[in-house]
């Protein structure tokens, strides 16, 4: 646990030496969903049911839960798909394809987002997630370390990186909506 404590730390407030570190370490796609994800996920799954379900009062704790489960699970397939979207993407922009790096710049890309679910406990506050944006910036940072992506074409390439995960989380939380009622 300290491990991570210490990676999101870094990965937060000092990113490009972050980036540089994560560069050099092995490609371990199951550590990288069962040490990080598996963990941080659980922020906006945990505090989205309690806002919604215990707090905000907001439905039944059954449907709250459901949806929770849901988009736990759902935060894995999301960042799988964005990693293969930057993957797919590396051609455009004169970069090489390396999936294991583009799963590693998109898991720790995401670390922001899943700390700002914490303002999901509290229902009023929801809308101060978008602070997990400052994962775009992450990303924009880490692609010339990861993908060794020309100093050029990192600008569009994150950009058209986050339009896509924006897309894929938009309608996750359609997803979720639709089976569950309001679950964030």
């Amino acid at each position: 646990m300290e491990r991570l404590i210490e990676r999101v730390k870094s990965i937060l407030l000092i990113p490009e030496a972050e980036w540089l570190v994560v560069a050099q370490e092995p490609d371990d796609t199951a550590a990288l969903f069962t040490r990080y994800v598996a963990v941080l996920a659980l922020i906006p799954a945990l505090a989205g049911f309690i806002g919604v379900s215990v707090i905000g009062g907001r439905g039944s704790l059954t449907a709250g839960f459901a949806g929770a489960v849901v988009g736990y699970l759902l935060s894995f397939a999301a960042v799988f798909l964005v990693a293969l979207i930057a993957d797919a993407a590396a051609p455009t922009f004169g970069v090489q394809k390396n999936f294991p790096s583009a799963l590693k710049l998109t898991v720790y890309s995401y670390t922001p987002a899943w700390l700002a679910g914490v303002f999901l406990l509290i229902p009023a506050l929801s809308l101060l997630t978008f602070v997990g944006l400052y994962g775009g910036y992450l990303l924009w940072l880490g692609l010339p370390p990861l993908m060794h992506a020309p100093r050029g074409k990192t600008l569009p390439y994150a950009a058209a990186i986050v339009v896509c995960a924006l897309i894929i989380e938009m309608l996750i939380g359609t997803v979720q909506f639709t089976m569950f009622g309001r679950t964030r």
